[in-house]
């Protein structure tokens, strides 16, 4: 069932099947792998290492790295442009269809500029710094749609939170089961070992997706370079097509 915008703009979120989030966080292992190896060490899928990079240049000797100065604030008005273009789509079906569709023309783009550019010889030439921002925006699209459109899902780029929360959810799903083993007719027991695996499984994939997507495309950009990403691509239309058919 398609759910609609509530009143003030605050959006209610899809139910999306576990294969779509892991899908979706295996996008971003292979962008974040592409841009690792082409763009000097980059990594767009979060923005906390950006964060790190840019306090570190303030009081470094190194040359100026436009990206490492830009990826933080472009990160945060795609987020921005994102939120409202889900909003002006009326519905979150429709939503989750443009904001999937936004995120597939940046990956083109960043997998273009790439095929034209690469390899750099430093990250501010104009190609190298046209692939970066677009990863970087490709990121912060899916970013912004997954937390407003996708109800009950995690990050599918940010792994530093979804290990913590694997964590948490393995030990409360523990410690569940001890308890309803030690219950067999205490519902409520039963009932909180359902919910602690079921939180634990929509973690896990999401995290699989990742470390999958990272390294088959460390592995494909290895051998064909910046036409790597273009799986990213397929694999982005597959899911566009999906949510077109969502029922209203």
């Amino acid at each position: 069932m398609t759910t609609r915008f509530r009143a003030g703009g605050s959006l209610s979120g899809l139910e999306v099947p576990r294969i779509l989030t892991a899908l979706l966080a295996f996008v971003a292992g292979i962008i974040d792998a592409c841009t690792f190896f082409a763009l000097f060490g980059l990594f767009v899928a979060q923005v906390t290492g950006s964060f790190v990079l840019a306090g570190v240049q303030v009081v470094s000797a190194d040359p100026v790295n436009l990206v490492r100065t830009l990826a933080i604030p472009i990160f945060f008005v795609v987020g921005f442009i994102t939120t409202l273009l889900a909003i002006l789509a009326g519905e979150s079906r429709r939503a989750l269809v443009w904001t999937l569709l936004a995120e597939l023309v940046l990956v083109v783009g960043f997998s273009v500029a790439g095929l034209y550019g690469a390899p750099f010889s430093h990250p501010n030439e104009p190609l190298a710094l046209t692939a970066s921002l677009l990863g970087v925006s490709a990121m912060g699209v899916q970013s912004a749609l997954v937390r407003l459109l996708m109800k009950a899902v995690p990050s599918t780029n940010v792994m530093t939170t979804n290990t913590t929360t694997a964590a948490v959810e393995a030990a409360q799903w523990l410690v569940a089961a001890r308890n309803a083993a030690k219950n067999p007719r205490d519902a409520g027991a039963s009932l909180e070992l359902h919910h602690a695996r079921r939180r634990f499984n929509v973690v896990w994939p999401v995290m699989v997706g990742f470390l999958a997507g990272t390294a088959i495309g460390s592995a494909a950009f290895q051998m064909i370079g910046f036409l790597a990403p273009l799986s990213a691509v397929v694999v982005l239309a597959g899911v566009l097509v999906w949510s077109t058919r969502l029922r209203s």
